[in-house]
């Protein structure tokens, strides 16, 4: 046997364990062998879950549902004010555009007196 062959064999076989490995480890339910990118990612989030949820300061559902009891009257109350601005908002945007329509009418009133004056 030349040391070539015993070489590719050595590789042979570390492939071969190696791919026996991944096998038995996808079966334990941790990788799945179907979706093996998938699986990974979402064993990293369910590892990391925690640290993830106080890094970005997120809230839990339960404490978002009590913080809209104990706050609901003042968020109904700023809400009915927001809806008021955007009814504002609409208003002033209708007069603007009329005074807008009326300033051109006017100007170009005036450009016409003007011009029958000279």
């Amino acid at each position: 046997m030349d040391v070539l062959e015993f070489i590719i064999i050595v590789i042979i076989l570390c492939a071969i364990i190696f791919l026996i490995y991944y096998y038995i480890r996808g079966t334990k339910g941790d990788i799945s062998l179907s979706r093996p990118v998938e699986s990974r990612v979402d064993e990293y989030l369910d590892r990391r879950f925690q640290s993830m949820v106080e890094e970005w300061q997120l809230v839990s559902q339960p404490k978002l549902q009590q913080f809209k009891e104990q706050r609901y009257k003042e968020l109904e109350k700023d809400e009915a004010r927001f809806a008021e601005l955007v009814k504002y908002e609409s208003e002033m945007q209708a007069t603007l555009v009329n005074r807008e329509t009326r300033l051109d009418t006017v100007e170009k009133e005036l450009a016409q007196k003007g011009s029958a004056k000279k």
